[in-house]
């Protein structure tokens, strides 16, 4: 097979696809800390301090050792999302697409209402009636993200149904389930993982956005969202401080560039004029 730059980020992504499983599953060999066990003497070490590789935090957990559990969580939550909400999708996919008529009409029109509802809103709804947990989110997903799957496998299957090897399988005198099962789903592997794996970080990214809102994973429990949400007031005064260096830069080569200095002089004329002081 040639190698070209296709491949190269095929090596790069499994990779770091690779290393971030492997922290996950068996992250616990790395560090001899528990994310939960708390230690106030031990609290916001820096880096590589009293065998801590990442610190602590405020309560004197282990960094890396949350970031490992929470990593578990968050990649649970994508892949058994993706799953759940595959099962209903491409089910419903098979049925609408294969059957068409009345039946197609009630799904597709049922996908509709649910596409009406944007994600996030859809979550936060779900998450408020049943409260938040490991579980409700693995239903907020499967609620949520399914329709994309039914309409991806009712378009294949609307074509597939089309072709001569599903007619040749009828004239054999092959049912409806077999030719669905053993003729159109294989048929439907291909592109249905390739929706899963781009639904994977969707998802990740969604209960990131719903731990940090605080409807999402629960402390003392850990994920990648909810260690954002609990380190946001660092999160803002990294913001701050760059964000006062940016303006103080750009003031500064107002003052210092001639062809700008100009009109920051005319300005303050102007201001000055007018009877408005700083």
């Amino acid at each position: 097979m040639k190698f070209d730059f296709l491949n190269l980020k095929f090596i790069i992504g499994a990779f770091l696809l690779g290393f971030v499983l492997f922290l996950a599953l068996f992250g616990n060999l790395i560090t001899p800390f528990t994310a939960n066990k708390q230690s106030l003497m031990d609290s916001l070490l820096p880096p590589l301090s009293g065998g801590h590789i990442l610190g602590t935090d405020h309560l004197g957990r282990d960094y890396l050792s949350r970031l490992i559990y929470g990593g578990r969580i968050s990649l649970a939550v994508g892949v058994l999302g993706v799953l759940f909400s595959s099962l209903i999708g491409v089910s419903l996919g098979l049925v609408a697409g294969y059957f068409r008529g009345t039946v197609d009409d009630i799904i597709m029109r049922v996908v509709d209402v649910f596409m009406s509802v944007p994600l996030l809103l859809l979550a936060l709804m779900i998450i408020f009636i049943l409260g938040p947990s490991f579980t409700n989110i693995l239903i907020v997903f499967a609620l949520a993200r399914w329709m994309l799957f039914c309409r991806v496998t009712r378009g294949m299957v609307m074509s597939l149904r089309e072709q001569a090897f599903i007619d040749a399988a009828k004239a054999l005198g092959c049912t409806d389930q077999r030719i669905i099962l053993r003729h159109v789903l294989p048929n439907l592997i291909a592109p249905i993982l390739t929706l899963a794996a781009l639904e994977v970080p969707r998802n990740i990214l969604t209960e990131s956005t719903l731990s940090f809102l605080g409807f999402g994973i629960q402390p003392p429990d850990s994920s990648w969202g909810l260690m954002l949400s609990q380190g946001r007031q660092y999160i803002v005064t990294i913001f701050l401080t760059a964000l006062s260096f940016n303006l103080f830069g750009v003031w500064l080569r107002a003052v210092t560039d001639p062809l700008q200095r100009w009109r920051l002089l005319k300005a303050t004329k102007e201001a000055k004029e007018a009877g408005v002081t700083f």
